[in-house]
């Protein structure tokens, strides 16, 4: 299955695509693609990772927050929730649907 996220960062203006396949319902092939510096390094060494532990260990656990805490400086970065939704769908484990996130100051 394959499934693609493409993520809108905010005020940066980075958006973050992500493209993933799943042959297995376990191994999600990634390609991360974006301007952002960060993400750049993120791409670079979050190539594939097993979806069951992704989506089944504790938010820390996981090989996906774990690149992301190496290399982003920005704990409220939307970027890591929007693979992580990514690789849901190309495992077969969530049903692709938007999602988002309206901040608004009052």
């Amino acid at each position: 299955m394959k499934a693609t996220g493409v993520i809108h960062s905010g005020v940066c203006g980075f958006i973050i695509n992500v493209k993933a396949v799943c042959d297995d319902g376990h191994k999600v092939k990634l390609e991360i693609t974006s301007d952002c510096p960060n993400y750049q390094k993120i791409a670079e060494e979050l190539t594939e990772v097993d979806a069951f532990h992704e989506i089944f260990h504790k938010l820390h656990m996981g090989t996906v927050y774990q690149v992301f805490a190496k290399y982003s400086p920005h704990p409220s970065c939307p970027g890591v929730s929007g693979i992580m939704k990514t690789v849901e769908v190309a495992a077969g484990l969530a049903l692709a649907q938007n999602a988002s996130i309206n901040i608004m100051k009052e």
